[in-house]
């Protein structure tokens, strides 16, 4: 495993599934971000999806842009692509598949450090159409295993159950109901989201899912088109005038 890790003060965002659409980062916040800056995808990223030429054009796009595009996987992923054809690298502290230079893939249960912050990654889910799917573009590797969730808890009890940030594909069980989407499906997924929501300190949740953009008090998001800065503006000011100088 090769590690790589860049330090220096930068931007985070967060946006929500984005199903292969290119047209996505058409977002004037796109022309904004710099090189270090990053991006991060709560699930369906979706452009590793079929391989064709098409999709190969638009990852040479992505591979393009200055910024770094981080995502965890969701419903909508090629798993054989995705966990075959990419090794395995540790980046900011977290294993990853290397898609491309600029493109990585946080996998499951991992703490990964971004700008002194750490995010814990958890994606996957399940599929409302896998009937449809099932045999054509459906894979059980949507599904978390009890595995997954062991190191992910191995994970948090190292970090002593704190991180700063929180990205998961699938919502806790508590904010389905709360929003009303998918009341009647319950995975150990959600049983473990629910164990975190009590047991672990964080400071924002934030999932993709559900495909709408929502802010629920006190901690919760829900993405989908926007694209958020993680961090206020006024927080990112003190913390760069509370930095050490350099020697």
């Amino acid at each position: 495993m090769i590690s790589l890790f860049k330090e220096g003060f930068l931007l985070v965002y967060i946006t929500g599934d984005m199903h292969g659409d290119l047209s996505r980062f058409k977002n004037p916040i796109f022309k904004k971000m710099k090189a270090g800056d990053v991006l991060i995808v709560c699930g369906d990223f979706g452009f590793i999806w079929d391989g064709s030429r098409q999709e190969k054009q638009n990852l040479k796009k992505l591979r393009e842009m200055p910024f770094t595009i981080a995502f965890v996987d969701g419903c909508h992923e090629n798993f054989d692509i995705l966990e075959q054809s990419f090794r395995t690298v540790r980046w900011r502290g977290g294993r990853a598949h290397l898609i491309a230079p600029n493109i990585f893939h946080m996998m499951r249960g991992e703490i990964f450090t971004i700008d002194d912050r750490t995010y814990f990654t958890f994606g996957g889910g399940h599929s409302q159409d896998f009937e449809f799917r099932q045999g054509r573009n459906w894979w059980q590797r949507e599904q978390p295993t009890h595995a997954e969730i062991r190191r992910a808890i191995h994970n948090l009890n190292e970090h002593n159950a704190q991180v700063d940030y929180i990205i998961t594909h699938e919502p806790p069980a508590s904010l389905k109901d709360c929003l009303g989407v998918d009341m009647q499906q319950r995975l150990e997924i959600h049983t473990f989201f629910e164990d975190i929501i009590k047991q672990c300190s964080y400071r924002k949740w934030f999932f993709g899912k559900c495909h709408m953009d929502r802010f629920i008090p006190m901690k919760f998001y829900a993405m989908f088109e926007d694209v958020l800065p993680v961090e206020s503006e006024s927080r990112r000011r003190s913390r760069k005038q509370t930095a050490p100088e350099e020697d």
